[in-house]
Protein backbone atom coordinates (compact mmCIF):
# COMPACT_ATOMS: atom_id res chain seq x y z
CA UNK A 1 0.00 0.00 0.00
CA UNK A 2 1.41 3.37 -1.02
CA UNK A 3 1.61 6.15 1.57
CA UNK A 4 -0.71 8.99 0.54
CA UNK A 5 0.85 12.38 -0.15
CA UNK A 6 -0.59 15.52 1.52
CA UNK A 7 -3.77 16.67 -0.21
CA UNK A 8 -2.27 20.14 -0.70
CA UNK A 9 0.04 18.57 -3.30
CA UNK A 10 -2.71 16.74 -5.17
CA UNK A 11 -2.89 17.22 -8.95
CA UNK A 12 -5.97 18.97 -10.28
CA UNK A 13 -7.14 15.83 -12.06
CA UNK A 14 -6.34 12.89 -14.30
CA UNK A 15 -5.67 15.16 -17.26
CA UNK A 16 -2.70 16.71 -15.44
CA UNK A 17 -1.33 13.27 -14.56
CA UNK A 18 -1.67 12.11 -18.18
CA UNK A 19 0.11 15.27 -19.35
CA UNK A 20 2.95 14.52 -16.93
CA UNK A 21 3.24 10.96 -18.25
CA UNK A 22 3.17 12.03 -21.88
CA UNK A 23 5.86 14.65 -21.26
CA UNK A 24 8.00 12.29 -19.13
CA UNK A 25 7.17 8.75 -20.35
CA UNK A 26 10.32 7.01 -19.08
CA UNK A 27 9.27 5.19 -15.90
CA UNK A 28 10.65 2.61 -13.47
CA UNK A 29 8.84 -0.74 -13.47
CA UNK A 30 9.53 -2.25 -10.03
CA UNK A 31 8.59 -5.82 -9.17
CA UNK A 32 8.96 -8.03 -6.12
CA UNK A 33 8.64 -11.75 -5.50
CA UNK A 34 11.95 -13.57 -5.37
CA UNK A 35 13.90 -10.38 -4.77
CA UNK A 36 13.29 -7.02 -6.38
CA UNK A 37 13.53 -6.21 -10.07
CA UNK A 38 13.52 -2.80 -11.71
CA UNK A 39 13.63 -1.76 -15.36
CA UNK A 40 13.30 1.76 -16.81
CA UNK A 41 10.95 1.77 -19.81
CA UNK A 42 8.92 4.24 -21.89
CA UNK A 43 5.18 3.80 -21.36
CA UNK A 44 2.01 4.99 -23.04
CA UNK A 45 -1.14 5.80 -21.05
CA UNK A 46 -4.43 4.02 -21.64
CA UNK A 47 -7.69 5.84 -20.91
CA UNK A 48 -11.14 4.47 -20.15
CA UNK A 49 -14.34 5.46 -21.92
CA UNK A 50 -14.80 8.25 -19.36
CA UNK A 51 -11.35 9.67 -20.10
CA UNK A 52 -9.80 8.47 -16.85
CA UNK A 53 -6.36 6.91 -16.74
CA UNK A 54 -6.77 3.15 -16.31
CA UNK A 55 -3.60 1.43 -17.56
CA UNK A 56 -0.23 1.66 -19.29
CA UNK A 57 1.18 -0.10 -22.34
CA UNK A 58 4.83 -0.97 -22.82
CA UNK A 59 7.28 -3.69 -23.74
CA UNK A 60 10.19 -5.63 -22.26
CA UNK A 61 13.09 -7.30 -24.01
CA UNK A 62 12.34 -11.02 -23.83
CA UNK A 63 15.87 -11.52 -22.48
CA UNK A 64 15.11 -9.35 -19.43
CA UNK A 65 15.17 -11.58 -16.33
CA UNK A 66 12.37 -9.49 -14.84
CA UNK A 67 9.92 -10.99 -17.36
CA UNK A 68 9.93 -14.40 -15.69
CA UNK A 69 9.66 -12.80 -12.26
CA UNK A 70 6.61 -10.85 -13.44
CA UNK A 71 4.96 -13.95 -14.87
CA UNK A 72 5.08 -15.42 -11.37
CA UNK A 73 4.32 -12.17 -9.48
CA UNK A 74 2.49 -9.75 -11.81
CA UNK A 75 1.90 -6.88 -9.33
CA UNK A 76 4.24 -3.96 -10.10
CA UNK A 77 4.97 -0.46 -8.90
CA UNK A 78 5.34 2.06 -11.72
CA UNK A 79 7.14 5.32 -10.91
CA UNK A 80 7.17 8.49 -13.01
CA UNK A 81 9.25 11.56 -12.18
CA UNK A 82 8.45 14.85 -13.87
CA UNK A 83 10.29 18.17 -13.63
CA UNK A 84 12.06 18.65 -10.31
CA UNK A 85 14.75 20.83 -8.74
CA UNK A 86 16.51 21.66 -5.50
CA UNK A 87 15.25 24.81 -3.81
CA UNK A 88 18.07 26.82 -2.20
CA UNK A 89 17.57 29.22 0.77
CA UNK A 90 20.32 31.29 -0.85
CA UNK A 91 17.66 32.74 -3.14
CA UNK A 92 15.53 34.03 -0.27
CA UNK A 93 15.38 37.28 1.61
CA UNK A 94 14.36 35.22 4.64
CA UNK A 95 17.55 33.24 5.30
CA UNK A 96 15.85 31.21 8.05
CA UNK A 97 14.09 29.13 5.39
CA UNK A 98 15.18 25.51 4.98
CA UNK A 99 16.22 23.82 1.73
CA UNK A 100 13.54 21.80 -0.02
CA UNK A 101 12.76 20.21 -3.37
CA UNK A 102 9.95 21.04 -5.79
CA UNK A 103 8.80 18.20 -8.00
CA UNK A 104 6.02 16.42 -9.87
CA UNK A 105 5.74 12.65 -9.50
CA UNK A 106 3.23 9.83 -9.92
CA UNK A 107 3.27 6.27 -8.56
CA UNK A 108 0.95 3.43 -9.56
CA UNK A 109 0.32 -0.06 -8.26
CA UNK A 110 -0.62 -2.16 -11.29
CA UNK A 111 -1.43 -5.71 -12.31
CA UNK A 112 0.65 -6.54 -15.36
CA UNK A 113 -0.37 -8.94 -18.12
CA UNK A 114 1.85 -9.86 -21.05
CA UNK A 115 0.95 -9.55 -24.74
CA UNK A 116 2.28 -12.16 -27.17
CA UNK A 117 0.31 -11.15 -30.28
CA UNK A 118 2.83 -9.86 -32.83
CA UNK A 119 0.41 -7.42 -34.49
CA UNK A 120 -0.58 -5.89 -31.17
CA UNK A 121 3.06 -5.55 -30.13
CA UNK A 122 3.93 -3.79 -33.39
CA UNK A 123 0.89 -1.52 -33.07
CA UNK A 124 2.00 -0.48 -29.58
CA UNK A 125 5.55 0.13 -30.84
CA UNK A 126 4.27 2.26 -33.70
CA UNK A 127 2.14 4.29 -31.27
CA UNK A 128 5.12 4.87 -28.97
CA UNK A 129 7.39 5.85 -31.85
CA UNK A 130 4.76 8.21 -33.28
CA UNK A 131 4.45 9.92 -29.90
CA UNK A 132 8.21 10.31 -29.49
CA UNK A 133 8.78 11.46 -33.09
CA UNK A 134 5.87 13.95 -33.09
CA UNK A 135 6.95 17.46 -34.05
CA UNK A 136 10.39 16.48 -35.29
CA UNK A 137 11.27 18.09 -38.64
CA UNK A 138 12.38 14.79 -40.16
CA UNK A 139 10.26 12.38 -38.12
CA UNK A 140 11.03 8.68 -38.36
CA UNK A 141 8.69 5.67 -38.51
CA UNK A 142 9.32 1.98 -37.88
CA UNK A 143 8.24 1.19 -41.45
CA UNK A 144 11.55 2.65 -42.64
CA UNK A 145 13.33 -0.37 -41.09
CA UNK A 146 11.60 -2.72 -43.50
CA UNK A 147 11.78 -6.43 -42.67
CA UNK A 148 14.31 -5.75 -39.89
CA UNK A 149 11.50 -4.20 -37.81
CA UNK A 150 9.61 -7.50 -37.72
CA UNK A 151 12.74 -9.41 -36.69
CA UNK A 152 13.52 -6.99 -33.87
CA UNK A 153 9.90 -7.02 -32.68
CA UNK A 154 10.17 -10.76 -32.10
CA UNK A 155 12.76 -10.01 -29.43
CA UNK A 156 10.32 -8.11 -27.24
CA UNK A 157 7.17 -8.93 -25.30
CA UNK A 158 4.39 -6.42 -24.85
CA UNK A 159 2.40 -5.77 -21.70
CA UNK A 160 -0.56 -3.92 -20.28
CA UNK A 161 -0.42 -2.72 -16.68
CA UNK A 162 -3.88 -2.11 -15.21
CA UNK A 163 -3.95 0.45 -12.42
CA UNK A 164 -5.01 -0.81 -8.98
CA UNK A 165 -4.03 2.26 -6.93
CA UNK A 166 -2.31 5.57 -7.60
CA UNK A 167 -0.61 8.36 -5.74
CA UNK A 168 0.57 11.55 -7.43
CA UNK A 169 2.26 14.55 -5.84
CA UNK A 170 2.74 17.94 -7.48
CA UNK A 171 4.80 19.85 -4.88
CA UNK A 172 4.91 23.25 -6.49
CA UNK A 173 5.13 25.76 -3.65
CA UNK A 174 1.47 25.60 -2.66
CA UNK A 175 2.33 25.80 1.06
CA UNK A 176 4.93 28.58 0.84
CA UNK A 177 4.41 32.17 2.00
CA UNK A 178 3.90 34.60 -0.86
CA UNK A 179 7.33 36.22 -0.45
CA UNK A 180 9.09 32.85 -0.23
CA UNK A 181 7.17 31.55 -3.25
CA UNK A 182 8.29 34.56 -5.29
CA UNK A 183 11.93 34.07 -4.27
CA UNK A 184 11.75 30.36 -5.20
CA UNK A 185 10.14 31.16 -8.55
CA UNK A 186 12.81 33.75 -9.35
CA UNK A 187 15.65 31.44 -8.27
CA UNK A 188 14.40 28.52 -10.35
CA UNK A 189 13.86 30.81 -13.33
CA UNK A 190 17.46 32.02 -13.11
CA UNK A 191 18.62 28.39 -13.09
CA UNK A 192 16.65 27.64 -16.25
CA UNK A 193 13.99 25.39 -14.67
CA UNK A 194 11.30 26.74 -16.99
CA UNK A 195 9.14 23.61 -17.12
CA UNK A 196 8.96 23.49 -13.33
CA UNK A 197 8.26 27.22 -12.96
CA UNK A 198 5.51 26.98 -15.58
CA UNK A 199 3.73 24.40 -13.46
CA UNK A 200 4.32 26.44 -10.31
CA UNK A 201 2.47 29.32 -11.93
CA UNK A 202 -0.37 27.03 -13.06
CA UNK A 203 -0.80 25.62 -9.55
CA UNK A 204 -0.52 29.02 -7.86
CA UNK A 205 -2.58 31.21 -10.21
CA UNK A 206 -3.27 33.97 -7.69
CA UNK A 207 0.33 34.84 -6.89
CA UNK A 208 2.51 34.39 -9.93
Amino acid sequence: MMDPKPSKYAPHGDADIVSLIEAHPFAWIVSSGEGFGATPLPLRPRLGADGRLVAFAGHFARSNAQVERLKAHPRVLILFMGPHAYVSPSWMADRTQAPTWNYMSAAFECDLSFIEDAEEIEADLNELIAAMEAGRPNGWSMAEMGERAHRLARGIIGFRADIVASNAAFKLGQDERDDVFTDILNGLTQEGEHDLTHHMRVYNPDRS
